[in-house]
């Protein structure tokens, strides 16, 4: 059996209108992202083992996430094991680097699904995993979103800066769009798979 990984930074699309200089480093991230998951399978690490994406500051998740109404950051993850079933939850995190990892620990290490905010952070920190300033998580970008929102009276939803640019073309719900956040879907070459 082979194996496949699957992967995205967000629903909506990189248009081809989009200017180079912001189109190549999301393509790039992507590549980036993708190299890493298909270098762990093809060294037969487990497909939950990949959280690459929250890394990156040009998607919504971890390092970028969308700020709160009052400019502070609240994460969540959540995994999935294909062959046991098992699920791990997590959200209102504010200073664990890879909420997927805190997922898969919730998922593997509890009798719990979920955990969220103090009790989470709690968890994280009984676990020894990485933590780090919540500013870490917060790039200009989400704050000049948010400000717009604020000064628009407006609920902030999530849209990435280049359907911002393409929006006259192709905005035909009358304002931001409601973009998801990144996901991955990888099989090992044993038949194990993992969705995040």
């Amino acid at each position: 059996m082979g194996w496949a990984i699957a992967l995205h930074g967000g629903a909506g699309e990189i248009p081809p209108t989009l200017p180079p200089e912001r189109r190549q480093p999301r393509e790039a991230a992507l590549r980036h992202c993708l190299e890493i998951g298909i270098s762990a399978l093809k060294a037969d690490q487990h497909p939950l083992d990949v959280r690459e994406l929250e890394n990156n500051p040009n998607f919504n998740a971890g390092r970028g996430s969308v700020l709160t109404s009052n400019g502070t950051v609240e994460m969540e993850a959540c995994i999935m094991d294909g062959n046991t079933k098992k699920c791990g939850a997590v959200s209102g995190l504010t200073t664990v680097v890879n909420a997927i990892s805190l997922a898969r620990l919730v998922m593997e290490k509890t009798p719990h699904i979920y955990l969220g905010f103090d009790g989470a952070e709690a968890f994280a920190r009984e676990q020894g995993v990485e933590t780090i300033e919540t500013s870490h998580f917060i790039t200009l970008e989400n704050v000049d979103r948010l400000k717009q929102a604020k000064e628009a009276n407006r609920v902030q939803i999530y849209t990435p800066p280049f359907q911002k640019e393409v929006k006259e073309e192709t905005d035909i719900r009358g304002g931001d769009s409601q973009i998801g956040t990144v996901g991955c879907v990888a099989v090992d070459c044993h038949g194990n798979y993992g969705y995040f």
